[in-house]
């Protein structure tokens, strides 16, 4: 797999947006190819796995933002959490995995792809262009679009408008070229697509729900016609109605528990399926989710129904009862797993130390959180979403244990956080879920209430197709509360109690219930920015304690404002600083900053909207 290594470092000179072509212009070794030598169904599965890692990347910071995560001894991700914008965030690796690690390629993709007449693997270059871009305007917001991967050393920066039309006529180029057929000589997709595994319907859907996602950010702006940069409500529904009508047509990436010496990509050495998630969160310790995340799982709109998900995205852990164990934790029935509660983030326990890591006495074979603090004494209850691997760490199973072969200090970990935790990147419940708020917009309730209900039954349906899956492969998995699947009784009792009527149903619950499903996805943060951060759209969630009340955090956000993107990477600060103070002249509230010459320094640049989040025309 040396092919990949050698081809993948060649855009490392891309980082600082410049031409590749005299480095690459040498004698071909089939050893070392360049560029020009690559095929092309051996570039798209490597586009593929920049393009997870850009995705889940933003989306782990997202789920931060969004208050359902929180880490109680990682600077950056507690910083997340609490809003402390001041702390770092996965941006330089963000905007290198697409601007070295995907965009380089593209434009030989697409080139050598429609000379050979493989118009599908041309379209998949023209979506991975617009979905990257997307995600970077999502979060950077202004940057190169034009002139990126060009001849110039220091290409000028595009408006957020002109990227997104861009991307916008490039989905469109790429829904063109899925519905061609390819010449008799062209590769098969199936050649090269980790995703789809070549089903071309599969990827139209796909391209349509992302055309519908990106289409539905602009419920800021004026109705109108998509192509000019305003609300089209009418678009997104015939969008819908293209895109994924049941989890048979999901874009799902499939991660396996594996590992080994199957590439070197700029440094490291991981499975093209290698999740990103479980990288960012699943093997490391000392993450939990929050009460906001607990309460609506567990008693969503005080119905009293526990959520059948409750026990799969809520982590467990063997354990021990005793006379002090708090009340409100639920025990499995035999006595040995118990269930997290969530942090509250609305207190002050961040400033307090906390949350205390649960720690493993390997003397007394038990958990414990040992504190001779009175005030800190019921913080025992938290469990960390800590899971493990068979393929990386040579594990038995995925629980983690504190004692290698001590079932007595396992942990369960997450649903969503496992070395084999699918991805589901374009999934039928996204678009019921879209659909629902603009009909709600339409004040169409009953619609909305019955794509809301079919958005949760759907994703219920596919947690509980994985669950029966590891079972199946590891029976005594069932053990666990984590992984037992979901009965049909509460399945039903859920949807058709706890859910209400088209009679109550709101805009709160439909962006609450679409929460829960897009965990350590960009879209947490994206939906709460485009809602304005509204305490009566997301429920049981506000700004933490620490934000409110931390005068310190006040220096890189007001408390009238939130995070709406992040610092514009270095390379751009210290490489292109003409062109990048140039289009702070574009953006609203840039100048006030700190200076036109200086906005994008500024430490308050992250309450800066960006543009499909601003009434800007």
């Amino acid at each position: 797999m040396k092919l990949f290594k050698s081809f993948i470092f060649a855009g490392v000179c891309a980082l600082s947006l410049t031409s590749c072509s005299d480095w690459l212009d040498i004698n071909t070794d089939p050893n070392s190819p360049t560029a020009e030598s690559v095929e092309y169904q051996t570039l798209l599965p490597w586009c593929q796995f920049y393009m997870s890692h850009d995705y889940l990347n933003t989306g782990c910071n997202a789920s931060y933002y969004a208050g359902n995560f929180v880490s109680g001894s990682n600077a950056r991700d507690q910083g997340a959490s609490t809003w402390n914008l001041g702390a770092t965030t996965r941006g330089g690796n963000t905007y290198q995995w697409f601007f070295v690690g995907v965009g380089p390629n593209l434009g030989n993709l697409y080139d050598k792809a429609m000379a050979d007449g493989a118009y599908h693997y041309a379209a998949a270059s023209r979506l991975f262009k617009a979905y990257g871009f997307m995600i970077m305007t999502d979060i950077f917001g202004e940057m190169p679009y034009t002139e990126a991967f060009g001849d110039k050393n220091t290409p000028k920066f595009d408006t957020g408008k002109t990227i997104f039309l861009g991307c916008l006529n490039d989905i469109d180029e790429a829904i063109d070229l899925f519905q061609k057929q390819q010449s008799p000589t062209a590769r098969p997709l199936a050649e090269g697509d980790s995703w789809n595994g070549g089903d071309v319907n599969k990827w139209l859907k796909f391209a349509y729900l992302l055309k519908a996602r990106w289409l539905n950010h602009l419920s800021k702006k004026e109705p109108g016609s998509y192509k000019e940069g305003k609300y089209d409500e009418a678009e997104i529904l015939a969008c819908l109605e293209k895109a994924q009508q049941s989890n048979a047509d999901n874009t799902v990436i499939r991660h396996t528990d594996t590992n080994g010496n199957t590439h070197d990509v700029l440094g490291w050495d991981e499975t093209v399926d290698y999740s990103t998630v479980f990288s960012c969160v699943g093997m490391n310790s000392n993450y939990y989710i929050t009460k906001t995340y607990y309460d609506n799982l567990t008693n969503f709109d005080n119905k009293g129904i526990e959520d059948p998900r409750a026990d799969k995205f809520i982590p467990w852990v063997r354990s021990t009862k005793s006379a002090n164990t708090p009340a409100e934790i639920k025990w499995t029935s035999d006595g040995k797993w118990r269930r997290s509660m969530g942090v509250d983030l609305q207190t002050n326990i961040i400033s307090n130390s906390g949350p205390f890591a649960t720690s493993w006495d390997a003397e007394k074979d038990i958990w414990f959180c040992k504190t001779d603090n009175a005030e800190r004494k019921g913080d025992t209850i938290y469990v960390q979403a800590r899971s493990s691997s068979k393929g990386y760490h040579s594990n038995i199973d995925l629980l983690y244990r504190a004692e290698s072969g001590n079932d007595a200090s396992a942990m369960s970990g997450i649903f969503q956080v496992r070395p084999s935790s699918p991805t589901y990147i374009g999934a039928y419940w996204e678009a019921c879920f879209i659909k629902a708020e603009v009909l709600m917009r339409k004040n169409d309730k009953n619609g909305a209430f019955e794509a809301m209900k079919a958005g949760v039954k759907a994703h219920i349906e596919a947690v509980n197709d994985q669950l029966k899956a590891w079972v199946a492969e590891d029976g005594t998995l069932a053990n666990c509360p984590s992984f037992t699947p979901m009965e049909q009784a509460d399945i039903d009792k859920f949807l058709n109690e706890a859910l209400g009527t088209a009679a109550d149903v709101t805009m709160g619950k439909i962006m609450t219930q679409k929460l829960l499903t897009e965990q350590f996805m960009i879209e947490t943060w994206n939906d709460i920015r485009r809602h304005d951060f509204d305490t009566n759209v997301f429920m049981n969630w506000d700004r933490s304690y620490e934000f409110k009340y931390n005068p310190n955090y006040r220096t890189y956000c007001p408390l009238d404002k939130g995070p709406r993107r992040w610092d514009m990477p270095t390379i751009e600060q210290n490489y292109n600083s003409i062109n990048l103070t140039a289009i702070g002249e574009q953006i609203p509230g840039a100048k006030e900053l700190s200076g036109s010459d200086t906005w994008y320094k500024s430490e308050q640049i992250k309450t800066l909207n960006v543009w499909w989040d601003s009434t800007q025309p």
